[in-house]
């Protein structure tokens, strides 16, 4: 094995050297290109990769990371928009040096403008702090939008009064500075609006104001919708999306039998986007007191013995103690007679019992709010083309009977959802239209041109990509191979016995090139032809009597094939 190295290399070098100047000069461009090619992709597999550190900088900040990168010796490049990179396995570690350096220090500062506050600070320098580290942490939210490049964030706070008639609610004004060819819907709109009034103490939504680079106010649209909901653009988007989506509903239907081409539809949406709040109470039937559920019961029961229970007028006069006692000058009442307002004691029981039950009333509160947006009304038009008829070799178009035009106005109704209470209307009409015409089914010849005149760019592209890689097989990779596998060289013993011993040293250009011209000659063709056909014929009665010397006695080929191996062994 460790031979067969040596031996080979040597019949490469043999065959290289006998190779014409011209296909020397060819297979060294191609190894000095593969080994050009091999070597860059080693390089550039062992260069680290570089990835962003910092980008979209100022210029202050940029050039201060650059001074604190050449301080710690670590590799950068700078490419356009003053994008910073460093090496991949280097860019954590950096930020977080820098991080502690202070950098980039742009950006609005927030709340850190709190944490150094300086002894005996006025009120005054202390609000306008607070009022600044608010406005930068809005303006941090609000970048933190993807849309959204930088914010600035102007709060203006009023002056605190007593009277309540003279206090004032704060306003913010904000100015956005968009990512190139980014914009804001109106949904993000509000929703910066919202933040940035739920932030700030008794800021109404209506107080923001929110203005773009190119000086465009943006939350105009937000605000009109706002007060006046009913006059709110969308509508109109909202009725145009429902015609779209009907009229899509019928032409795909309609289109799946009659064609695409053969079907015109038109919608007509009326909606309601009347907000509508209805409350209404009922009361059923009172039920039988057994079906009836008790709401509350009270059960009030005296017993007495027949004496009488305390008389009089209740109050302080009555529970005054009596006065002294007097006799009468004069008796008004004769003996044995009773005092006005006394009755006899009796002996009788008394019982009074009194129950009261209060029951339950059947009451029904609904709260119902209507939806915006409901269909009223629907008014839908159809056109279907005549359709094409073939007889006789001619084609043309003829009306759809009665019971197609059924169908399709049948499938025309379950689309849209015909309703007769609602009002909706529906015309169907059976008319051949103005652009038809008689389509013939186009043969195969014109099929194939037509995809030439619409691809040729790609076939020519394709024929000059094959025709290339032919050439480069057939007329570089082949003649290379072919010499160095030495089947280009069969002809040579037989040139060279044809001209002789020292032929190209003795004779000119000019006889070279006729010599060469009559061993190509037909003749001399065919004599190779029939040499080689002979010793073909030699060489194959020559393995035919090896094999059957093998097949009747392999003992004589063994000891042949070992005097071989050690004739080899001795030489070398």
């Amino acid at each position: 094995m460790a031979q067969a190295f040596p031996q080979t290399l040597s019949a490469i070098t043999a065959r290289f050297g006998q190779l014409p100047n011209p296909r020397k000069i060819g297979v060294m461009v191609a190894i000095a290109a593969a080994l050009a090619l091999l070597i860059g992709l080693l390089l550039w597999s062992q260069k680290p990769g570089q990835k962003v550190l910092f980008a979209n900088l100022s210029d202050k900040d940029s050039g201060a990371v650059i001074a604190s990168l050449q301080q710690m010796n670590v590799p950068y490049t700078i490419d356009s928009g003053n994008v910073i990179k460093v090496p991949e396995d280097l860019v954590y570690d950096t930020r977080l040096k820098l991080a502690t350096q202070g950098l980039p220090k742009s950006g609005p500062a927030g709340f850190e403008l709190l944490d150094n506050q300086r002894l005996g600070v006025s009120q005054f320098a202390e609000q306008v702090s607070y009022q600044r580290a608010i406005e930068g942490e809005l303006a941090r939210s609000i970048e933190s939008i993807d849309a959204v490049d930088t914010a600035r964030v102007h709060l203006a706070f009023p002056k605190s009064t007593v009277f309540v008639r003279e206090q004032q609610k704060p306003s913010a004004s904000i100015l956005l500075n968009l990512r190139g060819g980014r914009i804001l819907d109106d949904a993000q709109i509000a929703g910066i609006m919202h933040l940035v009034a739920s932030s700030v103490p008794d800021l109404p939504v209506q107080n923001v104001t929110i203005v773009d680079q190119k000086g465009n106010l943006l939350s105009a649209d937000a605000n009109s919708s706002g007060k006046n909901p009913g006059l709110d653009a969308k509508q109109l988007e909202y009725v145009h999306q429902v015609e779209l989506s009907y009229t899509k509903r019928i032409e795909d239907i309609l289109s799946a039998v009659w064609g695409k081409d053969n079907i015109k539809a038109q919608v007509t949406a009326q909606l309601d986007f009347a907000q509508t709040e209805q409350t209404s109470e009922s009361f059923k039937p009172n039920p039988t007191p057994a079906e009836a559920t008790v709401r509350s019961q009270q059960t009030v029961e005296t017993l007495g013995d027949g004496a009488s229970g305390p008389s009089g007028v209740p109050g302080a006069l009555s529970n005054q103690p009596p006065g002294a006692a007097t006799a009468p000058l004069v008796a008004q009442n004769p003996p044995g007679s009773t005092t006005p307002g006394t009755t006899a004691a009796t002996n009788t029981n008394t019982r009074h019992r009194e129950n009261t039950i209060n029951y339950e009333v059947d009451k029904t509160v609904s709260h119902t709010l209507l939806p915006t947006g409901v269909v009223k009304r629907l008014s839908v038009a159809v056109v279907v083309n005549y359709k094409q008829k073939v007889a006789n070799g001619k084609a043309s178009f003829v009306p759809l009977s009665k019971e197609e035009l059924g169908q399709a106005e049948n499938l025309v109704r379950e689309a849209m959802g015909f309703n007769n209470q609602r009002g909706d209307t529906l015309n169907l009409v059976n008319a051949q239209f103005a652009d038809s015409q008689v389509q013939i089914p186009p043969s195969m010849v014109d099929k194939l041109t037509n995809v030439a005149a619409t691809n040729w760019l790609d076939i020519v592209r394709y024929l000059v990509v094959g025709l290339l890689a032919i050439y480069l097989f057939f007329g570089v990779l082949r003649p290379i191979m072919r010499d160095l596998t030495g089947n280009g060289r069969r002809l040579e013993p037989q040139l060279a016995s044809a001209g002789g011993p020292g032929m190209g040293a003795s004779h000119d250009g000019h006889e070279a090139n006729q010599g060469s011209t009559e061993l190509t000659s037909h003749e001399e063709l065919e004599k190779q032809k029939q040499e080689d056909d002979a010793r073909l014929a030699v060489y194959t009665d020559n393995l035919a009597a090896v094999k059957a010397l093998a097949k009747d006695d392999p003992r004589v080929v063994a000891t042949i094939i070992r005097e071989w191996m050690l004739k080899e062994e001795t030489t070398q």
